[in-house]
This record gives C-alpha cells, structure tokens and sequence, in this order.
C-alpha cells in the first residue's frame, strides 16, 4: 500500500489530499481547525527552503549562463513578458468589475474586531533605496526576498566577471543548488499531508455560507484568474513559445496543488522550479533567475484582484471614477502586485495603496478581509503559474528548453 502511494505522482497524491481535506473539513465544522498545526508545520518547513533556495538557485543560474551579455537579454525578456502581462491583469480585473458592478447595491456592514492595514509608510524612494541590502546576512535572516534577490544578482555578476578565478565560487554555489533542490523534493513528500489539513481547515471554518454575502466579488475574482490561467497564459505559451498548453499544465500542476492549498508563492517557490526544470525542460540558467525573480515581482492574480476590488469599493460607496483614476488604479495595482510579498494576506496591504489613491474609503478593506484566505488561494495559484509560464517563454527565445522534455510532462 505505502509503496504504491509513493510510486504514483506527487500531483496525483496531492489532488487526492486534497479532496479528501474538503469532505473531512465539511463534516468536522469549525473544529477541523484542530488539523491546521499540520498545514502550518508543513507551510514552515517549506518556507525553511526559500532564502537558501533563491540564493544558491539564482547565483548558480546565473553563472551558468556564461556570459553578462547574454544574462541582460533572459533578464529583459523576463522583466518585458512580467510588465506585460501585469498590466493585461489589472486592465481584465477592471474590465470585468466594471461590466459586473460587484459593489452595486451592497450596503456596507464593518466588524468591529476587524484591523483595516494602514497604507504603506514608506516612499517610492525609500521603497527603491530598501531593495539593496544594507545586511546581506540581515536581509536573510529576515526573509526579505528581493533585497536577497538583488544581492544575488550582483554576487553572480561579479563571478562572472572574475572568470578563472570566480570558478571555484561558482563550484560552490551550484554544489549549493544541486542540495537545496535534493532537500526540495525530502520535504514535497510531506506535501499530501499540509495539504489534506489546510483544505480540511479552510472547509470547515469558512464553509459556503461565508461566501454568499460576496458571492458575486468571488465569482469575478475566481473568474478573472480562470480568464489568466486559459486565455492569456494560453496565448503566451502558443503565441511567444509556439509550445503545446496541456503539457504546460501537466508538468506545473505539483506547484499548482501547492500553491492553492498554501496561498503563498514563496511556499510555492521550491516546487515551481523543481517542476519547471524537471518536467518543462527548463534550463537551469534561465528557470533559477525567472523564477525566483518572478514569486517577487509577478503577481498577475493579486494585480487582477486589486483592479476588481477597486472598483469594488468605488461601487459600493458611490464613489464616480475618472479616466485619470481608471490609470491610477492601473499603475497602483501593477506596483502594488510588484511590492506585495509571496505570503498569505500581503494583498491585503497593498490593497489600501490602491484605494488610498483614488480616494475610496479603505474600509473596503476589512469587508473583505472575513474571505481574503479563500480569494487568495485562486490568486497564488494564477501567479505561480505566470512565473512557469515567462519561466518556458524566456527558455524558448533563448534557446535554454528542453522541448522533448517538455512534451513529456505528463509522464513524471
């Protein structure tokens, strides 16, 4: 019995998990929120994997490639194909809010015991001048994941540039990422397990009825990143890497399952690269930098959100928008997605970025803070895939794929 559980595929165990969480939590209630330490042991022992992971995956990426030249051009495709598609999202979200109208004869109703998050403190130059780490040991130690990026990102240049005698770093660093990724794939096998307890969690303690108040902004939210997930990463992937869908998604859906059950894309981190270099082919050189970059920066879910929650509260409080609000929103919601950190609720916070600046109440906030867990699921699992997505598309103008490797996904 153990030996064919193990033998089947991770994704095939996780989905099992996870249907088996959604009866068991339905019929527990609240009480299933006794199951839930699992889900969190399992969310930290995965998080445990993200600075170490991002750091050795990225410098050895990046020394891989051989060449600053030839890395500028993965980057600028990368960073090209995640303004893109950033600005599509938040353009669907409020394209779909505006042809719905989700806050339109919705009357307001706030929990005292509610916490609106305070907009961020901070400037646009003081949020540039906190991207290089004053403390690269610090920033680690903190988990500040792009200030790590950046410092990751200058230690590989510089080993690239130091040729013969940046080689033995260079060693190092990929002997780093070979054994990051060895524990990745020990700890995944604890993923059936965190999955079937936060499912079971998240059933029993939202059930349906917490969705029938908002029920329309759920559908709009779960429909923007089905939208993502079949229509625009499709087009990518057929249009830019001329590679066939389905095999995209058979080889993703591990980080998928993760990803949906976490509500986190740094949890999510470790198994999209494991997925994007082992089942889509993916080089090495180009899946470190891609991926890593993109959990940080690419969030076309939370940028779609933003766009409809927006919108949301300008509805509901019979706030009329100008054009000028309608590119405010669109600009606050492509930073916001940029600025929001890869764990559960960080949209939450950049949320009052995008209602402060169109002057909706941020009240709007904690309306929807009660299911926030729940729309975020559908948003993280829109935003790893993204990273997958520009992960192959970077890989096939680049000549860095694997396509019979790629085309072979559903076999692993």
């Amino acid at each position: 019995m153990l030996r064919a559980w193990f033998a089947s595929a991770l994704w095939k165990r996780v989905l099992f998990a996870m249907v088996c969480g959604v009866i068991v939590g339905s019929l527990m209630g609240e009480s299933a929120e006794s199951l839930k330490w699992i889900g969190d042991l399992f969310i930290r022992a995965i998080k445990m994997l993200v600075i170490p992971l991002i750091f050795f995956s990225l410098v050895s990426g990046m020394t891989a490639v051989g060449d600053i030249g030839r890395l500028g051009s993965v980057g600028g495709k990368a960073l090209l194909i995640f303004m893109t598609t950033a600005l599509i999202a938040v353009s669907l979200g409020m394209g779909l809010a505006t042809l719905f109208q989700p806050g339109v004869g919705l009357e307001i109703s706030l929990s005292a015991e509610t916490e609106i998050p305070p907009a961020p403190d901070q400037s646009l130059i003081e949020m540039i001048i906190a991207l290089v780490p004053d403390n690269p040991i610090m920033a680690m130690a903190e988990g500040a994941v792009l200030p790590v990026i950046i410092f990751s990102v200058l230690l590989g240049m510089a080993i690239l540039a130091s040729g013969e005698e940046g080689a033995p770093i260079a060693r190092a660093m990929n002997a780093g990422s070979v054994v990051m990724q060895k524990m990745t794939i020990f700890v995944m096998e604890l993923a059936p397990l965190g999955v079937f307890a936060l499912i079971a969690w998240v059933a029993g303690t939202f059930g349906f009825e917490a969705l029938i108040p908002l029920s329309k902004l759920v559908a709009l939210n779960y429909g923007g990143c089905a939208i993502i997930l079949l229509v625009v990463y499709p087009l990518i992937l057929r249009l830019i890497a001329r590679l066939p869908v389905i095999d995209f998604y058979r080889g993703i859906i591990d980080a998928q399952a993760v990803a949906f059950s976490t509500a986190s894309s740094n949890a999510a981190l470790p198994v999209t690269l494991r997925c994007v270099e082992r089942n889509l082919g993916v080089s090495h050189a180009v899946a470190s930098f891609t991926v890593a970059l993109g959990a940080t920066i690419n969030m076309n879910g939370t940028a779609m959100y933003l766009g409809v929650i927006a919108l949301f509260g300008a509805q509901a409080y019979g706030i009329e928008l100008s054009w000028v609000s309608y590119g405010l929103i669109a600009l606050t919601s492509t930073l916001g997605a940029i600025g929001a950190a890869g764990v559960p609720g960080s949209g939450l916070v950049m949320m009052s970025l995008v209602l402060s600046s169109i002057g909706v109440p941020l009240e709007t906030i904690a309306f929807v803070a009660g299911i926030n867990h729940i729309l975020d699921m559908a948003r993280t699992m829109t935003n790893v895939s993204g990273d997958a997505v520009v992960a192959v598309a970077v890989g096939r103008l680049s000549g860095e794929i694997d396509v019979e490797e790629y085309v072979s996904a559903d076999d692993v």
